[in-house]
């Protein structure tokens, strides 16, 4: 999905299959991608039928206030399922430093992502129009309860860069309103490294309200991996949070072999 979904959590108790789903996943061979990494918002567009992309970052800083933590990992997993279909499973660790605490899995989600309207992303002409909807999952050592989210995300490319933007609604996992509202700029995709930068909006109402700003870089090595790196700043009802971002998006064809006998 998208954004910090730590406003918004499931079907499940406990999301650590998603960890070990995307552990199995990153071990296959590589096959193709285009990444959303480092951004809190997405793009309009949805992995290939039978294909798999994994966005991971295996350790990242966040400071908030005088909170310290390591990120480590945060993985979203996009799998191609049906022509403009994609399936999203995500979730983050989280290890307190400053004050140290227990071991946290945050941000837990399970989401479907659907392209409306195919186009300059899918190489045809004009807007690219996606929703991206799903559950917000209660996590381990944090994130209790469950939530829903429904998102709508356009996108445009140009030969100078290229533009996304991301509205979502949601019910938090401690079930208050919350609105989302961002946009992503892109430099040119024909760049072997292209700025990129983020702002968004976001209100859990009666709780926080949040700005946010961050600027980064992508480096598309080829098709199928690219790296990138984000410093992202925000502002959550007078208090200030820092982040590193950095990792990687790769993709690969999904394989599902028959049983046998069957």
């Amino acid at each position: 999905m998208f954004w910090s979904r730590g406003g918004v959590s499931s079907l499940s108790t406990d999301p650590r299959p998603l960890f070990v789903l995307a552990v199995s996943i990153t071990v296959a061979w590589p096959g193709s991608a285009f990444a959303y990494r480092p951004f809190d918002g997405t793009d309009a567009d949805v992995a290939e039928p039978k294909k798999v992309e994994i966005e991971f970052q295996p350790v990242g800083a966040l400071r908030e206030g005088s909170d310290k933590n390591l990120v480590a990992p945060a993985t979203v997993v996009n799998i191609g399922f049906a022509d403009r279909w994609e399936a999203v499973f995500e979730g983050r660790g989280l290890i307190p430093l400053s004050p140290s605490g227990p071991y946290e899995i945050t941000d837990a989600g399970m989401f479907l992502k659907h392209v409306l309207r195919e186009g300059s992303l899918q190489e045809k002409s004009g807007w690219s129009v996606a929703t991206e909807f799903g559950v917000l999952l209660p996590g381990i050592n944090a994130d209790r309860g469950v939530g829903a989210s429904l998102a709508g995300i356009v996108s445009q490319r140009w030969d100078w860069g290229t533009v996304h933007f991301n509205a979502a609604v949601a019910l938090t996992r401690d079930q208050h309103a919350d609105t989302f509202v961002g946009m992503i700029l892109e430099g040119p995709a024909s760049w072997k490294v292209r700025p990129v930068a983020e702002f968004f909006y976001e209100e859990e109402f009666g709780q926080a309200r949040t700005f946010s700003g961050l600027l980064g870089a992508i480096w598309q090595v080829r098709e199928d991996l690219s790296f990138d790196v984000g410093l992202r700043h925000a502002v959550t009802n007078g208090h200030s949070a820092d982040e590193i971002r950095a990792g990687m998006t790769f993709g690969f064809p999904l394989r599902l072999t028959k049983l046998a006998g069957s």
